[in-house]
């Protein structure tokens, strides 16, 4: 995978424990371990995409009717939402469901549920669904679920993990349905080969053992270089002594998982070269010393799996400051804490947990750069988080998040995401189509476009938002256009006041045609984010202007 090249004076100055890629007389052999086992990963790449449900591990949250943040993959027009009457919101929902009376039908009785038995609760007025090998009772939350009766009626008497999973994997339906639990499925004979294991022990610090040595052109191993896809993020959380190390590659997850030998200091670096397949992480010792061994593997240490049956980890984050964008939009700037590293890729994900009213609320949010275009040099608070999030007034999650004190901590997930830079090399047009909070996704793109993708020479956004003062960065939007040749903003509202003059109305085929401009020999890619409605009404109407698949990605609201 790479090279170990410490020098004896870095370790004797540093004596560092360097894993993944570093190596070394005194290093790890996370080296040569890692290595191979991405490369049995790359051979086997088709077979290990099918794996599936190794973990009964459940996702968290539940989705916010008015988030604009949500994210599918493209081609996807997601779910749609339904209008809940009265009194049925989210919070209406929590306060029934502890509101002691009987939603099983059982009065507390836990029973052992067989095929058969689940099949026969398949109506309207009687429905159990299964979850991850947990059974259900959903009949009461019938008119309370925001995708209305008809999508839940889908996984009506059957096992509904994947059409879950389509959805909405992270919503925290343990949390959300345990007045409604009915039992276990009844245990069927365990399928095994769900999961793929590296086969050698990633535990040990001896070089590796397979093979002729390599020719002895200096004291330090060598080791084969492999390619990791460059959409593959690492992130890193080290806590007491515990190191997590999960690797994403495309819809894969790689994690190392270690109760570490000795005592370490909790502070990590990563370096990663995606393109080129190499990792380093360095973390040093509190005492000097060589190791045997990096320490005791703990569970799913070593393993391949399907990120979205991984689950979700979550680390305490600190809130730093808040700074106010507009009429009802706040930038929050959260740290991580000591021991984690973590760097969303452009396009992604992350969640926000709270427990509110005695309920794990769980939201998912894309973030922003501090500013529109990165500063140069970067800024010293880079490794921390921005998330521009509109507040609700009468929203859950919301409310709760603003009313959090500087200092005060929040739990954060991820990062997850079906977005790809892929598209993007061989583009030349890129069209940004944002309504209100449907902007966060678009800030990354448009700094990515005009400072680190040279084939893109037209970036274009076109804005949709009620009223002026809706407009989120307008400052830096206009000034970026002003100085920036490739760079071009227009702002659409469906709200104007009398003195605008820009353009007025909704996202229609007429407004589109003109701003989806397709030049001879142009390579056009567009992106969509915005409300549900929005979403779905934008990309039929990029099918109607025959835009393929292949050429638009829709961050689902």
């Amino acid at each position: 995978m790479g090279k170990a090249n410490p020098t004896n004076s870095e370790e004797n100055e540093k004596d560092v424990t360097q894993t993944a890629l570093c190596g070394g007389r005194n290093g790890s052999s996370f080296t040569s371990f890692f290595s191979r086992v991405l490369s049995g990963f790359i051979r086997n790449w088709n077979s290990i995409r099918s794996v599936r449900n190794m973990l009964n591990i459940p996702s968290q949250s539940f989705p916010t009717p008015n988030s604009q943040q949500r994210v599918s993959p493209s081609g996807q027009s997601g779910r749609n939402k339904v209008a809940l009457k009265p009194g049925h919101s989210l919070m209406d929902w929590i306060r029934f469901a502890k509101s002691g009376k009987d939603l099983t039908g059982l009065r507390g009785r836990l029973i052992e549920v067989t095929q058969d038995e689940l099949q026969k609760h398949n109506k309207r007025e009687d429905c159990w669904t299964c979850i991850r090998g947990m059974v259900y009772n959903v009949t009461p939350y019938m008119d309370y679920h925001p995708g209305g009766e008809e999508e839940l009626m889908k996984a009506a008497g059957i096992d509904g993990t994947d059409l879950f999973d389509q959805v909405h994997r992270w919503v925290n339906y343990e949390s959300m349905l345990k007045e409604c639990l009915v039992g276990r499925m009844a245990m069927k004979a365990a399928t095994p080969g769900k999961a793929f294991i590296a086969p050698s022990s990633p535990t040990s610090l001896a070089p590796p053992a397979a093979g002729p040595p390599p020719p002895n052109r200096d004291s330090q191993p060598r080791y084969k270089t492999e390619y990791i896809p460059t959409s593959g993020c690492v992130t890193i959380d080290l806590k007491a002594g515990i190191l997590r190390m999960e690797v994403l590659l495309g819809k894969l997850s790689y994690m190392i998982h270690l109760q570490l030998a000795d005592e370490v200091e909790e502070n990590v670096s990563v370096h990663t070269a995606f393109s080129v397949g190499k990792i380093q992480v360095t973390i040093n010792k509190q005492t000097k010393g060589k190791w045997t061994s990096l320490g005791q593997p703990l569970e799913f240490h070593n393993t391949f799996l399907c990120k979205k049956d991984r689950g979700l980890f979550y680390r305490d984050c600190t809130l730093m400051s808040k700074t106010q964008v507009n009429h009802n939009t706040y930038v929050f700037r959260l740290q991580f804490p000591r021991g984690t590293v973590m760097h969303v890729p452009v396009g992604k994900h992350i969640y926000l947990k709270a427990l509110i009213e005695g309920t794990e609320i769980v939201r998912p949010y894309t973030p922003v750069d501090q500013n529109l275009v990165a500063s140069s040099p970067p800024s010293s608070h880079e490794s921390d988080l921005y998330l521009m999030i509109k507040v609700y007034p009468d929203g859950v999650f919301t409310p709760y998040l603003n009313s959090l004190q500087i200092g005060e901590n929040i739990s954060i997930g991820g990062p997850e995401g079906t977005f790809s830079l892929r598209p993007l090399r061989d583009a030349t047009h890129l069209y940004l189509l944002a309504a209100g909070t449907g902007f966060t996704p678009m800030v990354r793109l448009i700094s990515l476009a005009l400072q680190e993708v040279d084939t893109i020479s037209t970036t274009k956004l076109l804005f949709f938002n009620k009223q002026e003062e809706d407009i989120l960065w307008r400052c830096q939007l206009d000034d970026l256009a002003a100085n920036e040749e490739r760079f071009q903003v227009e702002y659409v509202l469906s709200e104007p006041s009398d003195s605008w003059t820009g353009r007025k109305g909704r996202v229609d085929e007429t407004l589109l045609n003109e701003f989806l401009i397709r030049p001879d020999g142009s390579r056009c890619y567009v992106c969509v984010c915005g409300p549900s409605a929005f979403t779905a009404q934008t990309v039929g109407l990029l099918k109607q202007l025959c835009f393929s698949e292949e050429e638009w990605h829709a961050f689902q609201g």
